[in-house]
C-alpha cells in the first residue's frame, strides 16, 4: 500500500521532541489572541486606576534611625553586670526582634494612647453599611438562630491594637552598618513621625531599665552570696585550727625520709630472702644426698675440704675412715641449718621493720592529705569570698552609671505627601498583570485546544502527511453538496478535492491506486461528501469510477442521491442480481454507485470472507478507480477489514472537532492490523473562524485565489 512522504520529517506515530518550546510558535499564538490580551490589560488598567483614585486610603511614612553603639565609653574600668552589644549579625537581628517586641509596643500604645485611636481600635471604627456579618446575621435571625454573644475582654482589645500597631511598623538593618530603621505607616502624617520617634525612645529606655534592673537584682544576690561566703570561710579556718591542735602531725620532708628506709628496707629483705632461699636449697641438697648412702653425691654437694679427705681415707680402707665421714657430714648438714634458720630469722625481722614503717607511712600520709585539704579549703573560700565582696563593690557603684547601648540617630519627620497609594505605580502594574493574565488565559486556551486547526499540527502529532484540506461546503443539505460541486467548478471545495485526486494519482504514477477506502475516526467527518467529490473529480478525467457504499449499518449515501436502490453489492455477491443491474449511475456524480444493503450477517464477517475479496478483485477488471465509503474506525472494525483490498487509504480529520485522542487511537487501530493510511485529509475547515483563531493567513489560497 502506497503510503505518502512525511512532511514534517518524523516516521508514522513518532512523537515530536516536546522538551522544546517553540519560541515562534508561543509568539504566533500571543500574537492570535492580541485582542484578548489588550482587554485583559485595558480592564487591570481600569481596575488600578479605580483603586488608586477611588478606593485607596492614602497614607504616610515616617522613619527614624536608632545607631547600635558596639564600643560603649567606660567611667570606670570595672566590667558591668549586663555587658555592651556585641556586633555580630545575630546580635543585630536580636535587636531587630527587640524593637518589634510586643512588649516594647504595648509600650507604645499605652503611653500614646492608641486604644483610643480609631486606626488601630477597630471597635472604635464606624460599621459598614454592608457586610458579610450583616448577611450571616440575617440569615440567622430568619432561620430563628442567633450567634452567641460574648464580652470582648480589655486585654483582647489591647491585643487587637498591639498587632494593628505591628502592621504599621517595620524595622530593618541598613546593610554592613550597626543603624536601625523603624518606619511608621498610618493615615496621619504627624502619628505616623510621632510613633516612629517615640518607639526610639523607648527602645533607649528599655535598654537602660533592663540594666539598672539587672545590676539591681546583681547586687541584691551578691549582698547574700557574700554573706554565705564569710560563713563558710570562718567555718573552714575553724576546722583547720582544731585539726592541727589535735594531731601529732609531722612535716612532708620527715614523710619523705620514711619512705626513703621504707624503700632501703625492702631492698635489703630482697637480699636476705635470696639468702635464705640459697641457705634452704643447699640445705635440701645435703639431705637428699645422705639419704642416698653414696659418700660420693655427699661430697660432691658438700664440696668440704674435710669432708673430702675423710671421703679418701673412706676410700683407701684406712682405719676410721668411716666414722670421719660420717662425723664430718653430720657436722655440715648441722651447720647448713643452722644458716638456713638464721636467714628465716633474720628475714622475719625485716618483714616486720617493713610494716612498721609503712603503717607509720599509711597515717602520716592520711593526716597530712586531711591537713592540705583543710589548708586548700580554707584558701577557696578566702578566694572566693575577696572575689564576690570586690564584685559586690563595683556592681553598687554601677548602679549611677549605666549607659544605653544605641542612640538616637535620626528623628522622624512629618511627612510631606502620602506614601501610598503610588498611582503611577499601581496603573503600570495593574497593566502588567492584566497584560499577563490576558497572555496566560490565551496560553492556556490554547493548551487546552485538543483539536485540529492546522495541516501542521495534524502532521506534528501523528507523523502521516495531510495531503488535503478540505473547506466546508456551505449547503443546507447533503443532496445540495454535488449539485454545489458541478456549479461552482472553481470554488476553494473543488480545488481542495481536485488536489486531493493530483495528490492520490501522483503518489505512483506508474500504478495509480485502483481501490481507495475512506474512513475516519468517529462518524460526521466528512468522509462520505470526500468519497462523493473525490468520485466527480477521478470521472472528470475520463476513467471509470464506482463509489460503493462500504457503511452497511448507517447507510447514508441516500441522502445525498434521490436513486432507487432496491437491491446492493450483497446481492450481487450472492448471485441474485448482475453487477450491471445493481449499480446505479448519476448523471451529476458522472460515475456508478453500489449502495450497501441490510445483512443478516456482521458487516466485519462479511468483508473478511473470500466472496468478498473475490468480488471486489473482479470490480478491479470492469472500474478503474473504486472508491469504497467504509465506516469510522473507532466505531466498528469495519474499514481495518476492508483496508485490507484497498490499494489507499484516506483518512479524513475533521478541523477543530475530532480530539487528539480520537485521531490518534484511530489511526493506532489501523496499524494494529498492519494498515497505514496513504495521507490525512483535514476536512470541513471553516474560514471565518480560521480568521477568528488567527489562522486566516495560512488559508489565503481559499479565500483569495478561488472563487465561490
Amino acid at each position: 500500500m502506497k503510503q505518502f512522504s512525511n512532511a514534517s520529517g518524523h516516521p508514522p506515530n513518532e512523537p515530536t521532541d516536546g522538551d522544546e518550546i517553540d519560541l515562534a510558535n508561543l509568539l504566533q499564538t500571543l500574537w492570535r489572541g492580541k485582542l484578548w490580551i489588550a482587554l485583559c490589560g485595558f480592564l487591570a488598567l481600569c481596575l488600578g486606576g479605580f483603586y488608586a483614585y477611588g478606593v485607596a486610603v492614602p497614607v504616610y511614612t515616617a522613619k527614624s534611625a536608632v545607631a547600635l553603639e558596639s564600643r560603649q565609653e567606660q567611667v570606670m574600668d570595672i566590667e558591668s553586670v549586663v555587658t555592651g552589644l556585641g556586633g555580630d549579625q545575630s546580635t543585630i537581628n536580636t535587636e531587630v526582634e527587640v524593637l518589634r517586641s510586643r512588649g516594647l509596643i504595648e509600650t507604645l500604645v499605652l503611653d500614646l494612647d492608641l486604644l483610643n485611636d480609631p486606626e488601630f481600635n477597630s471597635a472604635l471604627q464606624p460599621s459598614p453599611r454592608f457586610s458579610i456579618g450583616m448577611i450571616v446575621g440575617a440569615v440567622r435571625g430568619i432561620f430563628g438562630t442567633q450567634e452567641p454573644s460574648f464580652v470582648v475582654s480589655e486585654r483582647a482589645t489591647l491585643d487587637r491594637t498591639i498587632n494593628a500597631v505591628l502592621d504599621a511598623l517595620s524595622v530593618s538593618n541598613l546593610r554592613q552598618s550597626f543603624v536601625f530603621e523603624i518606619t511608621a505607616t498610618t493615615q496621619d502624617p504627624a502619628k505616623s513621625a510621632l510613633i516612629a520617634n517615640r518607639l526610639a525612645e523607648l527602645y533607649i529606655e528599655n535598654q537602660i531599665s533592663v540594666k539598672f534592673e539587672k545590676t539591681e537584682a546583681a547586687t541584691a544576690w551578691l549582698s547574700e552570696r557574700v554573706s554565705g561566703l564569710q560563713v563558710e570561710l570562718e567555718s573552714a579556718q575553724a576546722e583547720l585550727k582544731n585539726f592541727s591542735t589535735n594531731t601529732d602531725l609531722i612535716n612532708a620532708d620527715a614523710l619523705a625520709a620514711l619512705n626513703r628506709q621504707v624503700k632501703d628496707l625492702r631492698d635489703r629483705r630482697l637480699t636476705l630472702a635470696a639468702q635464705a632461699e640459697t641457705a634452704r636449697t643447699q640445705l635440701e641438697k645435703l639431705q637428699n644426698a645422705a639419704e642416698t648412702g653414696d659418700p660420693n653425691a655427699f661430697a660432691e654437694v658438700a664440696q668440704d675440704t674435710l669432708l673430702d679427705q675423710a671421703l679418701l681415707r673412706l676410700e683407701q680402707g684406712r682405719e676410721g675412715g668411716q666414722e670421719a665421714f660420717n662425723s664430718r657430714s653430720e657436722a655440715l648438714i648441722a651447720q647448713a641449718e643452722l644458716e638456713a634458720a638464721r636467714a628465716r630469722s633474720q628475714l622475719a625481722a625485716i618483714e616486720a621493720s617493713i610494716a612498721d614503717v609503712t603503717s607509720r607511712i599509711d597515717n602520716q600520709s592520711q593526716e597530712l592529705v586531711t591537713l592540705e585539704q583543710l589548708q586548700r579549703e580554707v584558701e577557696a573560700s578566702r578566694l572566693l569570698y575577696e572575689a564576690f565582696l570586690s564584685r559586690l563593690k563595683e556592681t553598687s557603684i554601677q548602679q549611677g552609671i549605666q549607659q544605653a547601648d544605641s542612640r538616637l540617630l535620626s528623628r522622624a519627620v512629618v511627612p510631606p505627601a502620602p506614601s501610598a497609594p503610588r498611582k503611577s505605580r499601581v496603573l503600570a502594574l495593574s497593566l502588567i498583570l492584566g497584560l499577563m493574565a490576558g497572555a496566560a488565559a490565551v496560553l492556556l486556551r490554547e493548551m487546552a485546544q485538543n483539536t485540529f486547526r492546522t495541516p501542521e499540527d495534524l502532521e506534528a502529532k501523528t507523523g502521516y502527511t495531510v495531503i488535503g484540506q478540505i473547506p466546508k461546503i456551505s449547503v443546507k443539505a447533503r443532496r445540495n453538496v454535488l449539485e454545489y460541486l458541478t456549479q461552482k467548478p472553481n470554488s476553494a471545495a473543488a480545488e481542495a478535492v481536485r488536489n486531493l485526486r493530483t495528490s492520490i494519482l501522483l503518489a505512483n504514477l506508474d500504478t495509480p491506486p485502483k481501490v481507495i477506502m475512506s474512513t475516519s475516526s468517529v462518524p460526521g467527518e466528512g468522509k462520505t461528501t470526500q468519497s462523493i467529490a473525490l468520485a466527480q473529480n477521478f470521472a472528470g478525467l475520463g476513467a471509470k469510477v464506482l463509489l460503493i457504499e462500504g457503511d452497511l449499518r448507517r447507510r447514508v449515501l441516500a441522502e445525498y442521491f434521490t436513486h432507487n436502490h432496491p437491491h446492493g453489492f450483497l446481492s450481487v455477491m450472492s448471485g441474485d442480481i448482475s453487477l450491471k443491474d445493481a449499480t446505479m449511475y448519476d448523471e451529476g456524480l458522472n460515475a456508478d454507485i453500489l449502495y450497501g444493503e441490510r445483512s443478516r450477517v456482521n458487516a466485519a464477517d462479511l468483508f473478511s470472507s473470500r466472496t468478498f475479496g473475490d468480488f471486489i478483485k473482479e470490480l478491479r477488471n470492469h472500474y478503474d478507480h473504486i472508491i469504497i465509503d467504509s465506516p469510522p474506525v473507532l466505531a466498528v472494525p469495519d474499514a481495518r477489514v476492508l483496508g485490507q483490498l484497498a490499494d489507499a487509504i484516506i483518512y479524513s480529520v475533521k478541523w477543530d472537532s475530532v480530539t487528539h485522542r480520537q485521531v490518534l487511537d484511530g489511526l493506532k487501530s489501523l496499524e494494529s492490523v498492519n494498515l497505514k493510511p496513504s495521507g490525512l485529509i483535514l476536512s470541513q475547515i471553516d474560514r471565518h473562524k480560521l480568521k477568528r483563531y488567527g489562522y486566516g493567513d495560512s488559508y489565503q489560497a481559499y479565500s483569495g485565489y478561488y472563487t465561490n
